[in-house]
């Protein structure tokens, strides 16, 4: 069953599966900024840190990805990904324009393989877009921590997510 989000306090549904802790997550092919696939989610040597934003030509989904490429500078051993619809030449664009060198920005423009867990936006003005969620999972390929956030506008509790990752 699929989940819903606001934005602007309007109701939007997610296309796809509700996924929760302890589930396995789905492995998917995304694109990074220099045009090559990905695949994340499934086992993997390091935790998975999976955080999916609408654009990053956005105030709210810039000063995330920002936030997430700062805070985690420290973190070692984990693989974090800040994925969204953007064209990767676009991604290119912001990640040399702030300097993002501590995550890795990737699109799934091309695949959509995101809607494997439920975050695709369904319908409204962002329909096709990624809704905003992180999703943490360990090297057995398991969601040990999910957060998607209830209004799009709004950033992810940060806090929550650096608790959860120690």
């Amino acid at each position: 069953m699929s989940e819903s989000v606001s934005l602007k306090g309007n109701k939007v549904s997610l296309a796809g599966p509700a996924l929760n802790v302890g589930d396995k997550a789905p492995k998917v092919i995304v694109v990074t900024k220099d045009l090559k696939e990905k695949e994340i989610g499934g086992e993997n040597e390091k935790v998975q840190l999976i955080i999916t934003v609408p654009s990053l030509d956005t105030p709210v989904c810039e000063m995330e990805a920002k936030k997430f490429n700062e805070m985690l500078s420290k973190f070692e051993n984990i693989d974090v990904n800040v994925i969204s619809m953007d064209l990767p030449f676009a991604q290119n664009r912001f990640c040399e324009s702030f300097n993002i060198k501590n995550i890795t920005v990737a699109s799934d423009f091309r695949n959509r393989d995101m809607g494997k867990y439920g975050v695709i936006i369904d319908e409204g003005a962002l329909k096709g877009l990624t809704a905003r969620a992180v999703f943490i999972v360990n090297k057995e390929g398991k969601i040990t921590y999910k957060q998607l956030v209830p209004e799009i506008t709004q950033e992810p509790n940060y806090e929550e997510v650096l608790n959860a990752l120690k």
